[in-house]
């Protein structure tokens, strides 16, 4: 009898531990071996995650610990491994500030982080031996869960999907990743951007596909953070039937801010009331009254291009009238507008018919494990082109009326006709892989 009792003292001591964990707002972790500063949680190599526990690496990448020495017991120690290895902590949905150092006390480390489903946070922070930096960046995780008692539909590739798992995880990449101590805080003082698009703006969960929306937070200081409800396939009327929109409009506050951009999809529709300037110029104008509503910002995104050429070597519109009804719409309805269609055939047009494809998901088969033919997409984009459209979509926050454009990182400076060259492109592909085309074109 007393040890039936002793197993149900434990458990509830465990169960008690568990939940008080997962309402923090604040975690610490120190990462390593060997003491522990006050108020840290010790992360070692073999703190695998698990949904009791509530924090560790994820499978699949081995870690190791580097030992250093000092006094300071943050840097005495940190974790590093050869490839990229995910850490995830179980957290309520929100904002959170994550602080982490890096370096390591012996050698140079260079290490790119990505948060979620590959949304780039930093890129290729370099340390020398003996060398630590600190760097901060907000995070935005969600559920699909909304107050109203209604659910988010979620596709089936978003099953699998570090953006929805009610979870926030951290990717360590980079030639030698290496972290010596991570911080995460709730934050509620941050200016939030959601995201509504299609799969031109996805947090796209596996490579060689990639968006601006999972690129543009590296262009962005703490303050603001940026919440991407976009799905591959969608359009204004299903992302709404979807209750993306109906989510966002239960978060969204006053000086929060709704890019909207669609087309891609919208452009097939066929029905009777369908069409540019019907359904589409409809819808977008139902999201702008929305978010004003709510006391939020809306700004209109024009489709990106897609890569497609004349004789002369220019970029053909392929989305027919949809660019110029999303035009007339930010005129119609006083809002600030992001012509990413008009600064993508520049970008295109100036890399050229075939290099262009070094912005897309060209490549030849068995480029990938398992890809047994060419993939050749001219409407996705890889992770270089994402960038170069994010930095799009940046400079026209910059070249805005918004007061997000505050927020932009210091000496952020683009030029459409001048992109970034291909061979100085230097993000780590992710260790998620999958050769199956997104939703729509």
């Amino acid at each position: 009898m007393n040890k039936f009792k002793s197993i149900s003292s434990l458990s509830v001591l465990l169960l008690s531990s568990i939940t008080l964990f997962a309402q923090q707002s604040n975690y610490k972790f120190k990462f390593g071996s060997g003491k522990v500063p006050a108020g840290y949680v010790l992360v070692n190599e073999k703190s695998a995650f698990t949904p009791e526990k509530g924090y560790g690496f994820e499978p699949g990448t081995p870690v190791n610990v580097a030992l250093g020495g000092g006094k300071d017991l943050i840097k005495q120690s940190t974790i590093t491994a050869g490839q990229p290895f995910y850490f995830s902590v179980n957290v309520p949905e929100g904002n959170y500030k994550v602080t982490l150092t890096l370096g390591d006390a012996k050698v140079k480390t260079a290490t790119t982080v990505k948060a979620e489903a590959r949304r780039l946070m930093l890129e290729n922070i370099t340390t020398k031996s003996g060398e630590f930096v600190t760097k901060t960046f907000i995070v935005n995780v969600r559920n699909p869960e909304i107050s109203t008692g209604a659910m988010v539909k979620l596709n089936d590739r978003e099953l699998n999907s570090r953006s929805w798992d009610k979870k926030l995880t951290l990717e360590f990449n980079g030639a030698k990743p290496s972290v010596a101590a991570l911080e995460i805080t709730k934050v509620d003082d941050q200016v939030t951007v959601y995201l509504a698009g299609n799969s031109t703006v996805v947090d796209q969960r596996a490579e060689p596909w990639a968006s601006w929306g999972q690129m543009i937070p590296r262009f962005f200081e703490p303050g603001v953070a940026f919440a991407n409800y976009a799905e591959s396939g969608l359009t204004l009327a299903s992302f709404k039937g979807q209750k993306r929109l109906e989510k966002i409009l239960t978060l969204i506050k006053p000086g929060d801010y709704l890019f909207i951009e669609f087309g891609h999809n919208d452009q097939k529709m066929k029905g009777e009331n369908d069409g540019a300037w019907k359904s589409y110029t409809d819808n977008f104008k139902y999201y702008i009254a929305e978010a004003k509503k709510k006391g939020g910002i809306p700004v209109v995104v024009t489709s990106t291009s897609r890569r497609r050429f004349d004789e002369n070597g220019k970029t053909i519109n392929t989305l027919g009238d949809f660019p110029a009804a999303a035009k007339k719409v930010a005129a119609d309805e006083k809002v600030e507008l992001i012509d990413l269609n008009a600064m993508t055939a520049v970008l295109y047009d100036v890399l050229g018919v075939e290099p262009s494809k070094k912005a897309f998901v060209f490549y030849p088969a068995n480029t990938y494990p398992g890809q047994d033919k060419e993939l050749a997409d001219n409407t996705h984009f890889n992770p270089y082109g994402a960038y170069e459209l994010a930095k799009c979509v940046a400079l026209g926050i910059q070249q805005s009326n918004l007061g997000l454009k505050k927020f932009l990182i210091p000496g952020f400076s683009f030029n459409p006709s001048k992109p970034d060259a291909v061979a100085d492109f230097d993000v780590p592909p992710s260790l998620d892989m999958d050769l199956v085309k997104p939703a729509g074109n």
